[in-house]
């Protein structure tokens, strides 16, 4: 076993700590990556926190990692000491189910591993990126390309890919009116994203105080829904919405300004239901869906992707004695548009 540095929350009521982990051994087909930033996701607040469920403490989270391999197990073939990689929400799958054997085990049937308060295939519960090093076994890591700034590249793993797959999957791109609701750590990434893939795109925020990053950040349009006015003025407007908060808002409200067959897609995750009427989905043939993060071949697509067409998360680094200071800003919603850890910090 590998002792490293970390931060770790106690319990769901008190701030990380420094503290020290266990890394399983370097197996056959594992890689040890020493790990160069982390990302702060809002999921990793919900999940310390106790918002989705009972988790095992102390928890270690952070599920937007990149680095560099350090160690290759003997049977590895896709990486080699001293390629810049990544490691997202997942670390394995079951490898045979239906989803699985078709490239979609970010929707294994058995569930599959995550980075962080899952049982790992030795029993043990995965702790994630908050940390100096990581094992991942070799199918679950991406690699970076070189052009993505190294810093930045973190959220990709989570924001990233979590806002791609439904672009994707819905085929946004020329000719199609994509609305996204939220300007955060998903949304400025949504709208730069929807941008490069060539759609139209309107951002949906309670108020206008972002509107000048996020037409910067590609938008072609901004409105405010805190304004009623907004949802007569662009009724039955969009193909696509994608609503990446985490809070609950008025899905009846927002499926209205969806056009003939449009989908509205949830990918942000509120610990409370969301409420929908039939109605608001028969009167237009609309649809609503929910979209996980993508498999990793679509991960590496989208890490691609970005690499392509210059496309970066908008960053605030810190050190490790600022996650707790940064948890109270997410929630404040006082951050533009992501926090990175800079691991180094950690040791």
């Amino acid at each position: 076993m590998l002792t490293v540095n970390a931060y770790a929350a106690p319990s769901a009521t008190e701030p990380l700590v420094p503290t020290t982990i266990e890394r399983r051994d370097v197996g056959a087909k594992d890689v040890l990556i020493e790990i160069a930033y982390a990302g702060i996701c809002h999921s990793d607040i919900h999940t310390v926190r106790g918002d989705w469920g009972p988790v095992a403490y102390p928890l270690t989270v952070g599920h937007e990692i990149v680095g560099v391999v350090t160690e290759v197990g003997s049977d590895v073939t896709l990486h080699n000491v001293g390629d810049r990689v990544g490691v997202g929400c997942m670390v394995n799958s079951c490898r045979e189910c239906v989803n699985c054997l078709s490239g979609d085990e970010n929707y294994c049937l058995k569930g599959n591993t995550g980075t962080y308060a899952s049982v790992d295939r030795d029993g043990t519960i995965t702790q994630g990126g908050y940390s100096t090093h990581v094992v991942v076994v070799e199918d679950f890591v991406l690699k970076v390309p070189e052009s993505i700034p190294y810093e930045a590249a973190a959220p990709l793993l989570c924001a990233g890919i979590t806002t791609y797959s439904p672009l994707h999957h819905w085929k946004a791109g020329p000719g199609s009116k994509v609305a996204v609701v939220g300007m955060g750590g998903l949304g400025h990434m949504a709208v730069k994203i929807a941008h490069a893939m060539g759609a139209e795109v309107t951002v949906l925020s309670r108020t206008l105080s972002k509107k000048e990053d996020g037409l910067r950040l590609g938008a072609d349009h901004y409105y405010a829904t805190g304004d009623e006015a907004t949802f007569e003025t662009l009724a039955n407007e969009f193909d696509l919405i994608i609503n990446t908060v985490s809070a609950e808002i008025d899905m009846n409200a927002h499926l209205s300004l969806l056009a003939l067959n449009g989908t509205l897609v949830n990918v942000g995750a509120p610990s409370e239901p969301l409420p929908v009427q039939a109605f608001s989905l028969i009167g237009g043939r609309r649809s609503f869906a929910g979209s996980g993060i993508g498999s990793i071949g679509e991960t590496q697509e989208m890490l691609d992707f970005c690499a392509e067409h210059g496309i970066a998360p908008e960053i605030e680094l810190v050190n490790a004695d600022g996650i707790n200071d940064a948890y109270e800003r997410v929630l404040s919603s006082d951050v533009r548009y992501r926090f990175v850890i800079d691991a180094s910090t950690f040791a």
